[in-house]
C-alpha cells in the first residue's frame, strides 16, 4: 500500500496516475466527503476520475499500513503535519513531494522530517511537472532524489517517468528556486515587458539558482537537471504555475486569490534571508522578496535590477 499524504492537485495527481497503473493507493486528507462521494477532486483536477484502487480516507491509520508515504502537503505546513502523525509515520519511507524552505527553521523538506521523524528513510520527488498533466496520462519526467531502485519501480508508471538522483539538496533547491524566478517571470509579462526580458530573466535567475545551490553543496549536474532548469523552464513560460500567474498578478497591478498556496512567495523570503545571512549575491530573489512584502514599488524594483553594474557573463 502507499499511502499519500494531501488531497490537493498534486497528492491527487500521484493517486491518480498510480492507482491507474495498478497501485494500491490510500488518499488521505483532512475532509475527504466530497472526493469520496464523487471520487472527483472537482476543485483542483475536475472531469478526472480516482480509479477503484484509491481509497480515500482521513484515518490516519492508512499511514500506519503503508511502508511508503507520499507528503504532498505544503512546505509551510509540513512540520506541523509531521508533528501531529509523527506515530504513524515513523519508520517508513517518506518521500517530501513539496517545494521550497520552511520559513521558521530555513530548511527544506528532507531536514525538516529528519527533525519529526529521524527514523523514516527520506526521498524528495520534485521536477517539471502540472497536476493536470499527470492526472491526465500525459507523459511527464520528474526526479527521485536519495531513493533505490525500488522505490524508483514503485513510483514509476508508463507514463510518470522517475529518474533517481544521489542529490538531495540540488533536488529540494532546484525546485524551491524555481517558483521564485517562476514568480518573477509572471512580473515581466505582466508588466509588458516582453519574451526578450522574460528570457533574460530566466537566463540570469537560473545562474543565481546555481550560485545558491553550489554554495549550499549542491551538484552542478542537479541544476542543469528536470530538477532545476527543466522545472525553471515549465514555470516560468506556462500560466498553469500558480507562481507565475501571482508574479503575473503582480505585474498587472491586479489581486491574487489569497486562497491559492504560492509556495515561491514564502520561498523568496526564506531564500532572500538565507542569502543575506551568508553572503550570497542573490539580486532577483531580493527584489521578487522585497516586492512580495510591498517594500518596494514595481518600477523601483525594474530599475534597481536594470541599475546594476555591468559585468561578465
Amino acid at each position: 500500500m502507499i499511502a499519500i499524504a494531501g488531497a490537493g492537485a498534486f497528492g491527487t495527481a500521484l493517486a491518480i496516475a498510480l492507482g491507474r497503473d495498478g497501485r494500491n493507493v490510500a488518499l488521505w486528507a483532512r475532509e475527504v466527503s466530497d472526493l469520496a462521494a464523487s471520487r472527483q477532486n472537482s476543485h483542483y483536477l475536475p472531469g478526472v476520475t480516482l480509479p477503484d484502487s484509491v481509497s480515500v480516507t482521513a484515518d490516519s491509520d492508512a499511514f500506519l499500513h503503508s511502508d511508503v508515504v507520499l507528503l504532498a502537503i505544503p512546505m509551510q505546513a509540513l512540520s506541523g503535519f509531521l508533528q501531529s502523525h509523527s506515530a504513524a509515520l515513523r519508520g517508513k519511507v517518506l518521500v517530501a513531494c513539496c517545494k521550497g524552505i520552511d520559513l521558521v527553521s530555513l530548511e527544506g523538506p528532507s531536514a525538516v522530517i529528519r527533525a519529526q521523524c529521524p527514523e523514516a528513510q527520506i526521498a524528495v520527488l520534485t521536477g517539471p511537472s502540472f497536476a493536470a498533466d499527470i492526472a491526465r496520462g500525459m507523459p511527464t519526467a520528474l526526479t527521485l532524489a536519495g531513493a533505490d531502485e525500488n522505490l524508483q519501480t514503485l513510483l514509476s508508471t508508463p507514463t510518470l517517468r522517475l529518474y533517481r538522483s544521489s542529490d538531495v539538496i540540488g533536488a529540494e533547491l532546484g525546485g524551491a528556486l524555481k517558483n521564485v524566478m517562476a514568480i518573477a517571470a509572471g512580473v515581466v509579462m505582466g508588466a509588458g515587458l516582453g519574451d526578450s526580458a522574460r528570457a533574460a530573466l530566466m537566463t540570469r535567475g537560473f545562474a543565481e539558482m546555481q550560485r545558491f545551490a553550489l554554495a549550499k553543496g549542491a551538484k552542478p549536474e542537479t541544476l542543469a537537471g528536470l530538477s532545476g532548469l527543466g522545472d525553471l523552464v515549465l514555470t516560468c513560460t506556462s500560466a498553469q504555475s500558480r507562481n507565475f500567474r501571482f508574479g503575473q498578478a503582480i505585474g498587472q497591478g491586479t489581486g491574487f486569490d489569497p486562497k491559492i498556496t504560492v509556495e515561491g512567495a514564502a520561498t523568496a523570503r526564506a531564500m532572500a534571508e538565507m542569502a543575506r545571512r551568508d553572503g550570497i549575491d542573490m539580486p532577483i530573489t531580493q527584489m521578487i522578496a522585497a516586492l512580495v512584502a510591498q517594500k518596494i514599488t514595481l518600477p523601483d524594483a525594474i530599475q534597481a535590477l536594470l541599475s546594476r553594474p555591468l559585468k561578465e557573463e
